[in-house]
């Protein structure tokens, strides 16, 4: 007769079990959520470098034209409110001229494929900072996940395999063993990995409520009726152009128009 053996888990090999498994299924939270503000930054960037090219360059020009006209009044009127005037008028234009035509100006419309998405997920899942079990591990995750974060900015999704074949064929993949140890080191990720998608879902809320984020659901909507937001705010911002540029110049002449 045999006698079949089963091997019954101990309580804390059920409860590490259990926990591996609500481990698991928040770091695939964690990995939509970093997914999610790396999508809204992006989208939020792509659309600030569209209003600056066809709307803050015009609010640049505006500006300057403001600015000389400030400055035609402070070397008529001689006056110390004058000149603060003109100063101020000034020191605007140049940050116009500078928003409009730095950086964020550059940046395109931004598009992520599903592919880009899924390479992004799977590597936030294996390198997430906050499943780190030390210090030097979290050190390791957090300059791998900057790295993971400019290939997603970047639309670059071989940079994203090449990071994930690193990662798999790392030393640090190999963890060790023991109920004991393993039960604590999940218990403080489970606290980690909580905090973490707290303090995500409060920064996606907080740039959600930017005047950027708003300004970008007011051009879609307009959008959807056919409209095109920010070509009418250029519209109106022309007018204001070309009526400073006739003051400006009337009053060079030593009259107004």
């Amino acid at each position: 007769m045999t006698t079949e053996l089963v091997h019954r888990l101990s309580p804390e090999e059920e409860e590490l079990a259990a926990k591996r498994e609500e481990l698991a299924r928040l770091e695939a939270g964690l990995a939509d959520r970093e997914l999610d503000l790396a999508s809204l930054k992006a989208e939020l960037a792509a659309f600030e470098g569209l209003y600056l090219r066809r709307v803050g360059v015009l609010y640049a020009e505006l500006d300057e034209w403001n600015a000389r006209l400030a400055e035609l009044h402070a070397e008529r009127a001689g006056t110390p409110d004058a000149r603060t005037e003109a100063d101020a008028r000034r020191s605007q234009a140049q940050e116009s001229y500078s928003a409009a035509h730095g950086e964020a100006a550059e940046v395109q419309p931004f598009a992520p494929s599903l592919e880009l998405k899924s390479l992004y997920r799977e590597a936030a899942k294996k390198v997430h900072p906050d499943t780190a079990t030390d210090e030097r591990d979290r050190a390791r995750r957090e300059r791998i996940m900057k790295e993971v974060n400019a290939a997603y900015a970047a639309d670059d999704e071989d940079a994203l395999r090449r990071i994930l074949v690193d990662l798999e064929n790392s030393p640090d993949a190999v963890q060790g063993s023991g109920i004991g140890a393993d039960l604590v080191r999940i218990l403080r990720q489970l606290r980690q990995v909580r905090n973490r998608i707290e303090t995500l879902d409060q920064e996606i809320s907080l740039l959600l409520r930017s005047d950027t984020a708003k300004l970008k659901a007011k051009a879609e909507a307009a959008s959807a009726d056919g409209r095109d937001l920010l070509q009418e705010m250029a519209t109106g911002i022309k007018v204001r152009v070309e009526e400073v540029q006739r003051t400006v110049h009337g009053a060079s002449r030593g009259g107004t128009e």
